[in-house]
């Protein structure tokens, strides 16, 4: 693989000067579809400004005429700051990546679907937890020799059933477990963390191939920088840009 340009991760808007076919958006006909920026609304460094900083991870990707928001940070109130700030607006938005279960990516979704309900959302797909896959039936223990009120659902689970579900927000989810093609050249790299502590944990990472290489945008790499590069490479060998959290593997 080829790590030309830069690694990044602060609090800033990065413009990336690139040329590239412009692909056409649904959300609004104001988009430039020629801008290529990615802007960090939630992050704990940075110059002085009017963002707030915090524990988190949140921005902006603009390019092909697509306006992505990846992650939402850790407090509503300072996603809802911080935006403004920016003077994003946070209703033009094609959908949403979160990179991993974990608060600190997904507590801002209180206020980004005040704004934005119907959002399609993309999120990693787990056995349990906050992005919980749909449980077969056959996970909960049945013994008929206990009453029915000391059985789940009385003995007679659902077929599936996922914790979204029961907040009407189904259908603006969308659950991932495989790297994904979700817009032309734009993917989602999914893999899953293999040290303690975040042992399991499937985490989304975003890439999009650009002419001057591929674009990685990461949340907390808790499965490791060089396998989420190692597998975007496996798109684009090219690597131009990589921007987000990166926590050491042995950490």
């Amino acid at each position: 693989m080829i790590v030309q340009s830069w690694v990044a991760s602060c609090s800033a808007a990065f413009l990336l000067f690139i040329g590239y076919t412009a692909n056409t958006s649904a959300t609004d006909a104001s988009i430039d579809p020629a801008k290529a920026q990615i802007t960090v609304l939630y992050d704990a460094f940075g110059q002085a400004s009017a963002m707030q900083k915090d524990w988190g991870y949140a921005a902006l990707i603009e390019y092909g005429g697509k306006r992505i928001l990846f992650d939402t940070g850790n407090n509503p109130d300072i996603l809802a700051q911080n935006a403004k700030a920016k003077d994003v607006d946070l209703l033009k938005l094609d959908f949403v990546v979160m990179s991993t279960g974990t608060a600190i990516t997904w507590v801002g979704l209180a206020y980004l679907l005040k704004v934005n309900p119907k959002v399609t959302i993309y999120a990693p797909k787990e056995g349990f937890g906050v992005y919980g896959a749909d449980l077969p039936s056959g996970f909960y223990r049945k013994d008929p020799s206990l009453p029915p009120e000391k059985r789940y659902y009385n003995g007679a689970p659902p077929e599936g059933h996922a914790v979204w579900l029961g907040l009407g927000l189904a259908l603006i989810f969308q659950l991932i477990d495989k790297n994904t093609e979700i817009a032309p050249s734009i993917h989602l790299i999914t893999l899953v963390s293999d040290k303690p502590g975040t042992l399991e944990l499937r985490e989304l990472s975003l890439a999009f191939s650009t002419p001057d290489g591929m674009v990685i945008v990461v949340g907390c790499s808790h499965p490791g920088i060089d396998k989420i590069v190692e597998s975007a490479s496996a798109i684009n060998p090219h690597i131009h840009f990589i921007v987000g959290g990166f926590h050491p593997r042995y950490s």
